[in-house]
């Protein structure tokens, strides 16, 4: 592969990577702020050792998220240089905003929180937890605000081949951001509702400390089930909203060769033949693509092949039509476990409400392997993003083989990449080693003694360490 393909497959690596662990950090912060508010509203030592138990995976999680963060900011400058040059005027200043406010904020409370148990007045206490929640979220819409202008460029001008702000304030009222990030931050809460119910659940099952973690159960599923209609109700709105402004991923994620008529149907699965620009196999629900882009049964949705027409005669010679299969396949994925997240949250709630969670162990059991479902629809969701833009890295105004560093060589960046592989393997390591380590140990006490179960599974009874 060459510096292009090498420096595409880096950063495409560490963003999935660095993905996995931003969602869960906002997620799981509002669960905290949440447990630590009953706790001063009931004065319920309960809340405040939940709290404490879900603060440690918090924590964890924001450790190897910053480290990842970091390296991956680091390739602007290194496999992207001409990138970086052409809009980091533009490109900058939310990202230099998200960093020394939004991520300083965030830090500083979270580092009063931390130390600050038994040493703050209960409420100032309670405020840190809740600013790094807000401080959390403001860093994810700096970013956007940053990813959006790569797709919806909005705000600058071109002087001297390179694009400047003109307009902070449209940055901010990009239309993209506003369908963009609704989507990404429910799906943080879904993410973080999952990884509690989901650890909430093997405990249960474990029969240890289960009226704990039955109420960290309760809270997580029923924010899984909002959150997961939530998201998918923002994905509906991005979509119509893309299929002005990029139809050409659309028309890629629905793997439309040609323009329909007065109606589309939706593509449930497809053999996808990009050689002969046509699906060998395709089953479809009538109507169903022009009902979710226009909410009528009428409709035509245009076609790559049409597109590529009309994006030639406006920018140019050039092949428009994105990698079809990964853009497909990456858009049914993200709605299927999307879809599978909503079911499983309608189910964990009735159970709930009925308090039956003891008595289906078998749902419960589906709930631990049930936690990544959040984290392939946010993986599979930023790649149908991102790939359906290209042959784009700023829509309309650059081509992503435009923006890659002209003196970087094939090997250096396949060397950083195996570097950066290698210690993000490591990392993905430690993290599961400790969330699994604390899993185990359980919730302790003020007075240290760790609160075990009532019973083992085999109805053992272990005594307090």
């Amino acid at each position: 592969m060459d510096t292009l393909d090498l420096s595409r497959w880096q950063f495409g690596i560490t963003t999935v990577y660095h993905f996995l662990f931003v969602p869960l950090s906002v997620g799981l912060a509002y669960m905290m702020a949440f447990m630590q508010t009953m706790y001063v509203v009931k004065n319920d030592d309960k809340y405040k050792y939940l709290t404490k138990f879900w603060g440690k995976m918090f924590l964890l999680n924001f450790a190897v998220g910053v480290v990842t963060g970091i390296m991956q900011e680091f390739q602007f400058g290194m496999n992207w240089a001409d990138y970086s040059r052409f809009v980091g005027a533009v490109f900058g200043g939310p990202l230099a905003v998200e960093a020394l406010v939004s991520f300083f904020l965030e830090s500083t409370f979270l580092g009063i929180w931390i130390f600050g148990w038994d040493r703050l007045p209960k409420k100032i206490h309670l405020a840190c937890i809740w600013l790094v929640a807000i401080a959390a979220t403001l860093s994810a819409l700096w970013i956007l605000s940053a990813n959006s202008f790569m797709q919806e460029p909005v705000g600058y001008e071109i002087v001297n081949g390179r694009a400047e702000m003109t307009d902070f304030f449209a940055l901010l009222g990009n239309p993209q951001l506003w369908v963009e990030f609704p989507h990404v931050i429910y799906g943080a809460f879904a993410t973080g509702a999952f990884f509690m119910a989901g650890i909430s659940a093997y405990k249960i099952i474990r029969k240890q400390q289960v009226e704990m973690f039955k109420t960290s159960f309760s809270l997580g599923i029923v924010v899984a089930l909002i959150a997961s209609i939530l998201t998918a109700t923002a994905g509906h709105s991005q979509a119509q909203h893309l299929m002005t402004t990029q139809p050409m991923k659309m028309a890629a994620s629905e793997a439309l060769w040609h323009t329909s008529e007065e109606s589309a149907p939706w593509s449930v699965i497809a053999a996808i033949d990009t050689d002969k620009q046509q699906n060998s196999f395709n089953i479809e629900i009538p109507y169903a693509l022009s009902i979710l882009s226009f909410n009528s049964i009428y409709g035509s949705v245009t076609g790559m092949l049409e597109l590529q027409e009309q994006y030639v005669e406006l920018y140019g010679e050039g092949n428009y039509i994105p990698p079809v299969k990964t853009t497909y396949w990456s858009f049914r994925i993200m709605v299927g476990a999307g879809m599978l997240m909503i079911l499983l949250g309608i189910i964990g709630t009735w159970f709930m409400l009925r308090h039956k969670l003891e008595k289906v162990p078998t749902f419960l059991k589906f709930m631990i392997p049930a936690i990544s479902l959040p984290f392939i629809a946010n993986s599979a969701g930023w790649i149908m993003t991102e790939v359906g833009r290209q042959p784009w890295i700023v829509f309309g105004l650059q081509r992503t083989e435009d923006g890659v560093s002209p003196l970087v060589s094939p090997g250096m960046v396949a060397t950083s990449m195996i570097g950066f592989t290698i210690v993000y393997g490591i990392l993905a390591a430690a993290f599961i080693y400790l969330v699994v380590h604390f899993t185990k140990k359980g919730i302790e006490t003020d007075d240290h003694h760790e609160v075990h179960s009532e019973s083992t599974d085999k109805g053992d009874h272990i005594p307090a360490i």
